[in-house]
């Protein structure tokens, strides 16, 4: 096999972006919103489509000289501007001494405009170029292969000779190079559309596009270069969909003064656990206490205190009043929100509390006069099945984080209707109920009322383990409580959770991470992103 210039570290990230000094979000697109940005740029500033196509080729050919040594280069080309910019990339190389082919996968006839343009430009210059329905095993023999055959704006499915011909090309050793996003892939739902390319890496333009993160979409992609290729910048504003990274994550830490005190960081009140399932509680207290906050409070029922007061230290510990088997009673309503209104700054409430509809009716009650920020995870999200609505009444702010079975039994859809678009599924429940939502998974998605949604980029498969959630809660309680907004204290904690699990990883491998690992990794997480 064909072996690159450069081999990249077994945890190297995903994406990397061209623009240098870039100040802006990274915003990920949908087809609509790229093509609108397109049509902006050529129609309101005047920059021709040819030119914009020039841009893109020359970029993917500066990346695969980078990643390559010279060599013999396949390029697949369809009849649209993707394969437009195909040709721009085999004509390119061809002049820096690579041995190139292009071979489209087309009738002659069928040429969009600029694409047209470019092939008789690579055949002036002298590119091998040939129309043909397949290709031989033999060209891709020790080959670089370029995939341009569909780009973004593929909308039905590939079938017949040409997903065999994908199918053929996935089957062989060739490292392919995929040209704004691997073919047979939907930009903005990483759907499958029949068949589709496996690419080594991808280059796009502009800004990744939802189908290169969402999966399976993202497990097409290979590496993710992002090429600055002259949209200007402003055009993206309206995009709703943005990456969590570094910059923008270091922006939202809580300031730390020298001159301050305990009581400056806020206190929690977690209220959680139950018989059995104390554990939740308390990881979700400690991270609690990691992330930031000056004081928590663990609201436990009262039959368990003897179990929580054995086990805590800096915590405290509100008893509540409970059913005699050690779950909530319908009257520890009234002392959560007593204790709100007296000393908590914010609430987490949820995890290992039990589904009844006694832990129903205090949810509900909750809710119903709640006035401190809260975020609801596990069982308080369950026992709302079939009696959401209660979540309009809240007058306070709200961060749920469901995993997609606790998002399933909230809305009422099957996991794999919210799966086919989980940005779009968060953001449509965010609006209509006014939260914002942290939907869990691969990629992690924070939704805010339906506005803004964010992609997370970090976290990784060793920390799908029991009470990995529970860690999560307590983070964004946290971070509710030193004064952060619903949205900014939900992406910092999702982030930031991500990256100690990342931590913890490299610590302890894929298979061995516990939650109680994660919330040991908090300190040196913040101190990385703190720490650039």
């Amino acid at each position: 096999m064909l072996q690159r210039r450069h081999t990249l570290p077994e945890h190297a990230i995903i994406c990397y972006i061209s623009y240098g000094e870039r100040r802006r979000p990274l915003k990920i697109v949908t087809a609509r919103e790229m093509r609108e940005i397109d049509r902006r740029t050529i129609e309101g500033c005047g920059i021709p489509g040819t030119v914009l196509m020039e841009r893109a080729g020359l970029a993917v050919a500066r990346k695969i000289a980078e990643m390559y040594p010279p060599g013999k280069l396949i390029v697949l080309a369809g009849s649209g501007n993707n394969g437009g910019d195909g040709i721009v990339v085999g004509r390119e190389l061809h002049n820096s001494g690579w041995h190139v082919r292009v071979l489209l996968l087309l009738k002659e006839d069928r040429l969009s405009p600029d694409c047209l343009a470019q092939y008789r430009a690579a055949k002036q210059i002298g590119v091998p170029i040939d129309f043909r329905e397949t290709f031989e095993q033999s060209d891709l023999h020790a080959a670089v292969v370029v995939d341009a055959l569909f780009g973004t704006g593929l909308s039905k499915e590939i079938t017949g000779s040409l997903a065999e011909t994908i199918e053929r090309l996935n089957a062989s050793e060739a490292p392919v190079i995929a040209v704004d996003i691997p073919s047979g892939i939907s930009s903005d739902n990483g759907h499958v559309l029949g068949a589709a390319v496996r690419a080594t890496a991808t280059v796009t333009f502009g800004a990744p596009k939802r189908g290169h993160y969402l999966y399976p979409g993202a497990d097409y992609t290979g590496e993710l270069f992002v090429e600055d290729i002259g949209f200007p910048a402003p055009f993206f504003n309206d995009a709703c969909c943005e990456l969590l990274e570094p910059e923008g994550m270091r922006n939202l830490l809580p300031a730390r003064p020298k001159r301050s005190h305990k009581g400056d960081y806020g206190h929690v009140l977690v209220v959680a656990g139950s018989r059995g399932r104390t554990g939740a509680a308390m990881m979700a207290a400690r991270a609690c206490l990691m992330s930031g906050c000056g004081l928590v409070t663990l609201g436990v029922p009262e039959g368990l205190m003897g179990v929580f007061q054995s086990r805590v230290t800096e915590e405290m510990c509100l008893p509540l009043p409970d059913r005699g088997d050690g779950t909530l009673s319908p009257k520890a309503a009234e002392h959560i929100l007593g204790f709100l209104d007296a000393k908590a700054d914010a609430l987490a409430m949820g995890p290992g509390i039990g589904v009844s509809e006694d832990t129903a009716g205090v949810v509900r009650a909750v809710l119903a006069s709640l006035e401190k920020p809260a975020v609801l995870d596990a069982d308080a999200l369950n026992v709302l099945q079939g009696k959401a609505d209660v979540l309009r009444e809240a007058s306070a702010p709200l961060v749920l984080t469901p995993h997609p079975g606790e998002f399933s039994r909230l809305t009422g859809k099957p996991v794999d209707e919210i799966e086919t678009d989980r940005i779009e599924s968060a953001l449509a429940f965010s609006k209509d109920y006014g939260v914002t939502l942290v939907l869990k998974g691969v990629p992690t998605v924070v939704a805010d009322l339906g506005v803004k949604a964010f992609l997370n980029s970090t976290g990784n498969p060793s920390m799908a383990k029991a009470g990995a959630g529970d860690v999560l809660t307590g983070m964004v309680a946290s971070l509710l409580g030193q004064g952060l907004n619903s949205s900014g204290a939900a992406s910092l904690a999702v982030y930031l959770h991500g990256l100690a699990g990342d931590l913890a990883e490299a610590e302890f491998g894929l298979q061995s991470v516990l939650a109680s690992d994660i919330i040991a990794a908090i300190p040196e997480a913040f101190r990385s992103l703190r720490q650039p």
